[in-house]
């Protein structure tokens, strides 16, 4: 066996060391060239993704500002019950013949523009988003009235013919409300379609003026005349600011211009507990801007 010389040595050592340095730096660049193409995909490249998400994202807190059309129904059917029993207390006419239960008044209903703004905040799971919103509606002005009356004739067992007229009116405004909601919602590219539950809490005028006349007449003669003649009395009671609470339902979807901005179109219907035994509700349409920050 031959040995190898000093210089030979020395070549050989050489050439490894230029095999190392050549493997390093093609790792070097393959590893540059990865680093290059996950920036350019963003996160779903580090997520080994081939190509980014195709919805947009959702999550973190948002407000904005809206503007709609709403519509408030009125249903002054029981408004007056309250009133004519307290006129009528202790009475024959209205232990048989419960006036105080007709309805003396009509339903009714008015327009008006609605606008307000909302705060929320949004969780996503993939395309699954979930979050709360409030928000705060004020009415150009959304007041009904309405006013009627009616006559009946009936007999009671004192012997006594009654002819009772009842007349009444009654004004009914929504100044503001406010809602909280859960939404539940599900991106499908740039748009958020959801739907929306909660509570709301509205702030309301009222005023309601009742008249009831009685006529009697004996219906037992001969005899002495007892019970005859007319009776006539009229009430009123109204306040302002009064807080109900009622149910809030909605749809509507989210349409991202920007990462940040997005549109709104929603439909909402609230129905609030009843106010001096009168029954309401509101079905609003709203368009609107938000920014959405994280």
């Amino acid at each position: 066996m031959s040995r190898l010389r000093p210089f030979d040595l020395i070549g050989q050592r050489m050439h490894v060391a230029r095999i190392a340095v050549a493997v390093c730096a093609t790792l070097a660049v393959s590893s540059a060239d990865r680093a290059l193409a996950a920036d350019w995909l963003g996160d779903s490249g580090l997520r080994g993704s081939l190509m980014p998400t195709n919805y947009a994202r959702w999550d973190g807190w948002q407000f904005g500002a809206l503007v709609g059309y709403g519509n408030l129904n009125t249903d002054f059917g029981n408004s007056t019950s309250a009133q004519i029993a307290f006129i009528l207390r202790n009475t024959t006419l209205e232990a048989e013949g419960a006036p105080s239960t007709w309805t003396t008044l009509p339903a009714n209903s008015t327009n008006a523009a609605i606008f307000g703004g909302f705060l929320g905040y949004n969780m996503q799971w993939d395309q699954l988003v979930l979050g709360w919103d409030l928000a705060y509606r004020h009415p150009s002005i959304l007041q009904t009235s309405a006013a009627d009356s009616m006559s009946r004739r009936f007999d009671t067992s004192d012997n006594i013919q009654h002819d009772v007229t009842i007349a009444a009116q009654a004004s009914f405004k929504l100044v503001d409300y406010a809602v909280l909601r859960a939404r539940a919602g599900y991106a499908v590219g740039q748009f958020l379609p959801y739907a929306a539950l909660g509570a709301a809490v509205g702030r309301f005028n009222y005023q309601t003026t009742v008249s009831v006349t009685d006529v009697m007449t004996n219906l037992a003669p001969p005899g002495p005349l007892g019970g005859a003649g007319t009776f006539q009395q009229s009430g009123s009671v109204g306040q302002n600011n009064v807080f109900v609470a009622g149910f809030a339902a909605g749809i509507g979807v989210d349409w991202a211009l920007t990462q940040m901005v997005f549109a709104r179109a929603e439909w909402e219907f609230i129905a609030f507990a009843p106010v001096n035994q009168t029954r309401s509700n509101v079905q609003a349409g709203h368009v609107g801007l938000g920014v959405r920050f994280w």
